[in-house]
């Protein structure tokens, strides 16, 4: 299937609708990723027709609002990753206040364990705020014939997936982009480039070159 727009845009005004709705719940102006990115994670996630989906933060937030509302669109799932048994409540509360309880499977523990669970991942956004979350990205079995992997919170000049995937082995073409949002967002899709070329990434960000990956540099060596 290719980039749908319908799904673009209705998950894109789902977000928008469900975050302002949130926060004014909550009374709380704070995101832990800045407005127009949740909408923008959304549209990107339903448009590309993602069935499985996958988090890993320390709790819930509007960025899983925004996943699930994606989710709902494309009648696929969304898995979140939760280092911290302490979160799980809150987080649920979250996900309970915009009514997207169906959408999303919570999982505690550690995500360096959790994550190599779920193969051929179609989006993922990964918090890569501390060095081991970082880390994670190299654990990713992504759905080499279309993806997308979002690594928010790249403070410091960290470097974010680079093209290192795990799943890819080699197929399709790697773009990744980083967009000044926040602490640092890298954008990086997996994939044929044609699936893509309707998707503006241009704005704010700084676009790496089309790479054909080379056989065995995106692998993982599981032990």
């Amino acid at each position: 299937m290719g980039w749908s727009p319908r799904n673009a845009a209705n998950a894109y005004l789902d977000t928008l609708k469900l975050c302002k709705d949130e926060n004014e719940r909550r009374r709380d102006q704070s995101k832990s990723i800045e407005p127009e990115s949740n909408e923008f994670l959304s549209a990107l996630a339903a448009g590309l027709s993602a069935q499985l989906i996958v988090e890993v933060s320390r709790e819930a937030s509007n960025s899983t609002i925004a996943l699930a509302a994606a989710a709902r669109q494309t009648g696929g799932r969304l898995v979140c990753i939760l280092p911290e048994l302490g979160k799980l409540e809150e987080s649920k509360e979250v996900i309970k206040g915009s009514g997207l309880n169906d959408m999303v499977e919570f999982k505690v523990g550690d995500p360096h364990q959790l994550l190599p669970r779920y193969e051929n991942i179609d989006f993922s956004l990964v918090d890569c705020e501390t060095e081991s979350n970082t880390e994670l990205l190299r654990l990713l079995d992504v759905n080499p014939r279309r993806a997308v992997v979002v690594a928010n919170n790249l403070m410091s000049g960290r470097e974010g997936l680079c093209g290192a995937i795990g799943g890819l082995r080699g197929k399709g073409s790697v773009r990744s982009m980083k967009h000044p949002i926040g602490n640092g967002m890298e954008v990086t899709m997996i994939g044929d480039a044609y699936q893509f070329r309707k998707v503006d990434m241009r704005k704010g960000g700084r676009a790496a070159p089309l790479r054909r990956s080379p056989p065995r540099a995106c692998g993982v060596m599981r032990g």
